[in-house]
């Protein structure tokens, strides 16, 4: 009897293919494999060369050694025997041993999941048809946040609570300094997070290309410097985020129109910016712009945020308009032209003019030239990719994560499932729960939420009571002279459970994650009033908004317990 170990093995079909190549090899009368021991039992003939058995192995992409003995060198000439008998080619594609995991993409879902997949001893290939790095760092979170919080300085350079002893002190915008200290920060960020971690990892191989699926185990690589490259994996994950949406609009796809990563990238600032949108791309860049000094019009479909609680679109419409911005509600545009450098946006309620349309409907995943039917991936209505909370597909070898698939589109949220996919597709078992999902909208006053809004909790048949707290009841707020906003409570009614949080004010990104693992550790808003909180910190609004199921906080001293 020969005994092998094997390393490598994720699942029982593994172990059933080992069977296979083994009892292939000249000599071998039967085996038997054992995934969760990860070893190989040979009954063979006298003579059987012990490097064949090894070899074998190593061509399905595993690594094996004779039990009791030191590890048996791959040779060139075995392994071609080896997968001769198998019938098959070699699908770690002449490079090391080991699972061999593809990833289509290189944003916060890949990278997560390369790295933990290589920590979890696989091999990875990444392909990247654009700039490593995708969304997030390079036009979407990073710069974002950086320009937004530019003009957050300009504006309160400009204006703030304390005017009456701070002399205010109007700001020169120099927008194309701005963009170079934002792309510096960019550029220092990929690389560092990105490009240099792969650089640095020999496990990981860089593809820079276009990938498309030629079977459930094969992909085809268009490479950005010419001709092709065929990827056979063991496992795969698709990773390749998502792009503006453009709606159908007459006479648009005729103009210079900007999308989020055009606006980002603009070293001039627009005298006049008209804005189609209402969601969160839409209302960051909107105030942030009109901060810097342009003069912005929102054309809103419905309101400002219609998906969240209709209080929250009707606090930020009410911070928009204080500062100048036109929010014009249940507006939509049937025409755009553009001529002598002017848009024209016919409406129902009039003309909009301006100098630069900013189009910023939501994303669409990036699926469209994958030949996603070639390799029986499922798509929902949208073109997203259907995946369960495992992130597995309709193909039990391929996995999806990210903002190509039908989950919220949050990097934190592609990040953690491109994590868990990775535990996945090397054996294990790790679910994504997003029930206490934070969410931001970096907006000033900020717009936090997390869990069940009322309606959505009444859709689900939950029974719910909940409580407002405006800000002027928050001593934070009332020391910072800035009482916009509010603070609400959902509990489910019977339980008293805190299932949902909804945040209007400024800093609001700061307290909700608070209110998350309140959320997640399945607090009673009763025993969330009993906390000690800091005091004159915006989060003690919840302790205050929890008090409120119980008593009036108005008649409560500064800092009651």
């Amino acid at each position: 009897m020969i005994r092998l170990n094997i390393d490598g093995m994720t699942c029982g079909s593994c172990a059933m293919h080992v069977k296979e190549a083994l009892e292939k090899v000249p000599g071998v009368r039967s085996a038997v494999v054992s995934y969760p021991q990860g070893w190989a039992q040979l009954a063979a003939d006298p003579g059987t060369p012990l490097d064949a058995l090894t070899a074998a192995v190593v061509g399905l992409g595993y690594r094996a050694t004779l039990a009791d003995a030191p590890p048996v060198e791959k040779q060139a000439g075995l392994l071609d025997k080896a997968l001769g008998w198998l019938g098959g080619k070699d699908k770690s594609d002449g490079t090391e041993n080991g699972l061999h995991i593809a990833v289509i993409g290189s944003g916060g879902a890949a990278m997560a999941a390369a790295l933990k997949a290589v920590e979890r001893g696989a091999r990875v290939t990444l392909i990247e048809r654009g700039t490593l790095g995708g969304t997030c760092v390079n036009v979407g979170c990073v710069p974002s946040k950086i320009m937004i919080r530019a003009a957050h300085i300009a504006h309160v350079r400009r204006e703030s609570p304390f005017d009456a002893g701070l002399s205010a002190m109007p700001p020169t915008v120099l927008r194309d300094r701005l963009l170079a200290q934002q792309q510096a920060r960019v550029d220092e960020l990929r690389h560092a997070k990105y490009e240099g971690i792969l650089d640095g990892n020999p496990a990981i191989t860089v593809l820079h290309g276009s990938a498309r699926f030629q079977d459930g185990h094969t992909l085809v690589v268009s490479l950005n410097e010419g001709g092709e490259r065929t990827v056979t994996f063991d496992r795969c994950l698709i990773a390749t985020g998502a792009s503006p949406a453009i709606p159908v609009i007459p006479g648009l796809n005729d103009t210079p129109y900007w999308t989020s990563t055009e606006a980002l990238a603009s070293d001039t600032l627009p005298k006049r910016l008209a804005v189609i949108g209402s969601s969160v791309v839409a209302v960051e860049l909107a105030q942030a712009f009109a901060r810097l000094g342009s003069r912005v019009t929102i054309l809103a479909r419905r309101t400002l945020l219609f998906r969240e609680d209709p209080a929250i679109g009707e606090a930020l419409t009410a911070a928009f308009r204080a500062e100048g911005i036109d929010v014009l509600e249940h507006t939509q545009a049937s025409k755009v032209a553009y001529a002598g450098r002017e848009f024209v946006l016919t409406t129902g309620h009039g003309e909009v003019r301006a100098d630069r349309l900013l189009i910023a409907t939501g994303r669409a995943p990036n699926t469209r030239d994958l030949n996603l039917e070639t390799a029986g991936v499922k798509l929902n209505e949208r073109g997203a990719i259907v995946v369960d909370d495992h992130m597995r597909t309709s193909n039990p070898h391929i996995f999806a994560a990210g903002d190509c698939t039908d989950q919220p589109q949050f990097v934190y949220v592609a990040a953690a499932a491109g994590t868990r996919a990775a535990i996945n597709m090397t054996g294990g078992e790790a679910a994504l729960d997003l029930t206490a999902m934070p969410a931001v909208v970096f907006t000033d006053p900020q717009v936090a939420t997390v869990g069940y809004s009322e309606a959505e909790a009444h859709h689900d048949g939950i029974e719910t009571d909940s409580r407002v707290l405006t800000l002027d009841n928050v001593p934070r707020a009332l020391a910072n002279f800035d009482t916009r906003g509010f603070i609400k409570l959902v509990m489910e009614v019977g339980s008293g459970r805190l299932i949902g949080v909804q945040a209007v004010a400024p800093e609001a990104g700061e307290l909700i994650q608070t209110a998350a693992l309140a959320i997640r550790n399945r607090m009673t808003v009763q025993a969330l009033a009993d906390q000690l909180f800091p005091y004159l910190t915006m989060v003690e609004g919840l302790k205050l908004a929890a008090q409120t199921f119980a008593k009036d906080v108005k008649q409560l001293s500064c800092c009651a317990g």
